[in-house]
């Protein structure tokens, strides 16, 4: 038996490069998928999404039933091997995975050093001790594939309880073949790509304007078509409501931020909500459940005239220099409606704090 000794080798072959760039592959447009198939309102899509991984998982298993079945042919080689060291982690489970470090020492060969990790149970710990001989079992052709026989025949047991084994040198210690590094980043490539290609073959569904929703008997149709023509996207759900702005506009701009919100409750037919979450150009609303009557509040109620002006009082007053960020959170707890303005910068973050009319109850500067 030849034992290469050394740093490990590199599965970097053509199978193993296709292998792990199709991987990523998968799992990017599988996730893609899924996430685009929601927002788009596309079940098909989602569905795919998520019987991808499935099949190219039952595709890998087919294509590696040959090699299994030479492995199994294998006739594996049994051998003697003393415990150099052994690391038990703890925990409450009843198998540990026990990392060992073993001296195998074969009949016909060399012997050599290999470490592995292999599950025992917790009242069989005390039978594995440093310097302990016991037997074990490897195919020929892959020795660092060691497991330890937990209860070897009778003739294996006598020669482990009268052996007296000495140490193999470092050196000769032997692992399973690592992949390179071409094989992740030619994985982290193909889910890059993959998730790009969705995104790329749905964009006219994800990026067209979304309506505003019925407009009211004041508005008129040139105004509604206005105010939805900023939008990049919208998604409702059962318990959420998003609205994403296209580039160049704020929440902060007028009136924008009162028409996203009226949209997503179709102006207030979706009842009343427990957070409120907005940022320049993000806006995110949590309806109410039944278990989350007591701190509910209607959204319609929010002074949002009133959100410009404490954004920039949080941004030119509590001492954040270069503000780069800004976020509104509305809560309702124990009490009253509460209004949070975050604002941070290179030099920190600072918090004002309004009641549900936009007063401004406290304020807390940066550090």
């Amino acid at each position: 038996m030849t034992i290469t000794t050394g740093a490990p080798p590199t599965r970097n072959t053509p199978v193993a490069l296709a292998r792990g760039f199709l991987t990523g592959g998968v799992i990017g447009g599988s996730l893609a998928a899924m996430v685009v198939g929601v927002v788009v309102d596309e079940p098909a899509l989602f569905v795919a999404g998520l019987g991808l991984p499935i099949a190219y998982g039952l595709l890998l298993l087919l294509a590696g039933l040959p090699r299994r079945a030479r492995e199994a042919a294998v006739v594996p080689q049994t051998a003697l091997a003393m415990i150099e060291s052994l690391d038990v982690p703890t925990g409450e489970v009843t198998d540990r995975a026990v990392r060992f470090d073993l001296t195998v020492v074969p009949d016909e060969g060399p012997a050599f050093r290999v470490e592995f990790t292999q599950d025992i149970h917790v009242a069989d710990l005390p039978d594995y001790r440093p310097r302990g001989v016991l037997v074990v079992r490897y195919p020929p052709d892959r020795p660092a594939a060691v497991r330890i026989v937990k209860r070897p025949t009778p003739e294996w047991e006598e020669r482990a309880a009268g052996a007296l084994l000495d140490s193999a040198p470092a050196s000769t210690k032997v692992s399973e073949p690592s992949d390179s590094c071409a094989v992740p980043f030619l994985g982290f490539l193909g889910l890059l790509l993959a998730a790009a290609a969705v995104v790329l073959l749905f964009r006219v569904d994800l990026f067209e304007d979304e309506p505003a929703g019925p407009p009211s008997s004041s508005a008129s149709p040139s105004a509604s078509a206005s105010a939805s023509s900023s939008w990049s996207t919208k998604v409702v759900t059962a318990g959420s409501g998003t609205v994403v702005l296209g580039p160049g506009q704020s929440f902060l701009d007028e009136g924008e931020l009162g028409r996203a919100v009226n949209s997503l409750t179709r102006n207030g037919e979706a009842g009343p909500v427990t957070t409120l979450q907005v940022t320049d150009s993000l806006l995110a609303l949590t309806f109410s459940s039944t278990d989350s009557k007591a701190r509910e509040f209607d959204p319609l109620s929010l002074p949002y005239e009133r959100f410009p002006a404490l954004v920039d009082e949080a941004r030119t007053t509590l001492g954040v220099h270069a503000p780069q960020a800004w976020s509104i959170t509305v809560l309702r707890t124990n009490g009253p409606v509460t209004i949070t303005v975050t604002v941070a910068g290179p030099g920190g973050a600072a918090v004002l704090e309004a009641d549900g009319q936009g007063r401004v109850l406290r304020r807390t500067s940066a550090h």
